[in-house]
């Protein structure tokens, strides 16, 4: 990072390892392969609350009692349901794409509308948490609705009595799911609430500052999540194993792709330079189904980190978050089509949070770009004028 005479501030591409601001919701420790959500360990968390307490933690700053959750989770139920005005519009806005992304990003712009979110600069703490509340709650619900519509089938109305992984996972799958596959589905979403200042997040933040409403500031957000380079990797993950098929075949597979300057989905991270403790989590939670499926990605992984270590020594190439996700979510039952909108699921949680938190700053984030074509003025040429009337 370097300052030239005009008091601007050059950074690395990227902004890589610049702090733009300060947070209380959490941190990415690279080189340690640790995060945390506020003051607790993010995978530690996975393991040992559900989805609503993590939730209430990152949104309210601290993990519920008993009567807390209750009242937290019954809210929650009731936000799932979908609006009625909402509901109307879903099969029109299907029938324009195949994406439940894309869905969802113009379901939740016409909910700000419908719900009457206000800009965030006008409102108060109690009218921010209630959006911020209402839209998460309802994230599951619209992707659950568009994918069932997608395959010619009715929505399934959210059941308020379930837990938040339960009933996407009913509503998606059309069956009450087995304790297991909700549970490792939750443990999932816990694990992918909140991930530092990524791509979607700083977007969210960035919209946020304007003072924009809520919903804006998602459907920013989520525009940012839908790139293959972000939230888009974990059914290209899978995709990768259904390729190799075999373990036998994952050497010489590696190895071609590395030839060809391909990139490996599902391996390698932009903070990490240490194993992903969220991947690490997910094999855990994937070895709790007896699958060949399960076999396969851990015999991979391993082919793959001993052929990039050949290949390319001196480099931490390590399993990220996606290898296993794709995994887990197949064997809970949801098809490689909702493997991105059910990591959206999750981080809605931290979007919002970080929504809120942004918009108590006064400070609009509007950083500068460096000019480097042509030096101007240039003289523009006479024969590109519009003629002057008469």
């Amino acid at each position: 990072m370097s300052t030239n005479p005009t008091g601007f501030i050059t950074v690395p591409k990227g902004l890589a390892k610049v702090v733009v601001t300060d947070t209380e919701l959490g941190d990415v420790r690279g080189d340690e392969g640790f995060f945390h959500y506020r003051q607790y360990s993010a995978v530690e968390l996975a393991e040992k609350v559900g989805f609503e307490q993590a939730w209430h933690l990152l949104e309210r700053g601290h993990l519920p009692d008993a009567d807390e959750l209750a009242t937290f989770t019954a809210e929650i139920g009731r936000l799932r349901v979908l609006p009625a005005a909402l509901a109307d519009l879903l099969p029109a806005i299907c029938a324009t794409t195949t994406d439940s992304l894309q869905v969802l990003r113009t379901a939740l712009s016409a909910w700000g509308g419908i719900a009457g979110l206000r800009p965030l600069y006008d409102c108060d703490e109690d009218e921010k948490l209630a959006a911020a509340m209402a839209s998460v709650a309802i994230t599951p619900t619209i992707l659950a609705a568009a994918h069932r519509l997608h395959q010619g089938l009715e929505p399934i109305p959210a059941d308020p009595s379930l837990g938040h992984a339960e009933d996407y996972l009913r509503m998606v799958t059309g069956r009450l799911p087995a304790a297991g596959d909700a549970r490792a589905v939750e443990q999932y979403l816990v694990a992918t609430m909140d991930h530092g200042f990524n791509a979607s997040t700083f977007t969210a933040r960035v919209i946020a500052s304007t003072g924009a409403d809520l919903a804006a500031c998602l459907v920013g957000a989520i525009g940012s999540f839908s790139g293959p380079l972000h939230g888009g990797a974990p059914s290209r993950a899978l995709e990768a194993l259904d390729e190799i098929g075999t373990l036998d075949r994952a050497d010489g597979w590696v190895r071609e792709r590395i030839a060809s300057g391909a990139r490996i989905m599902g391996f390698g991270h932009a903070v990490y330079r240490t194993r992903d403790p969220r991947s690490e989590m997910l094999k855990t939670v994937a070895r709790g189904w007896d699958d060949p499926l399960v076999d396969l990605a851990v015999g991979v992984e391993d082919a793959i980190e001993q052929a990039l270590a050949d290949l390319k020594p001196g480099r931490e190439l390590h399993a990220n978050v996606e290898f296993y996700a794709g995994v887990v979510m197949k064997l809970a039952g949801l098809d490689p089509s909702m493997f991105t909108p059910t990591f959206c699921v999750a981080r809605v949680v931290g979007w919002t949070a970080n929504v809120l938190e942004q918009s108590r700053d006064p400070k609009i984030i509007r950083p500068a770009a460096r000019y480097v074509g042509p030096p101007p003025p240039q003289p523009v040429p006479t024969g590109t004028r519009t003629p002057l009337p008469a």
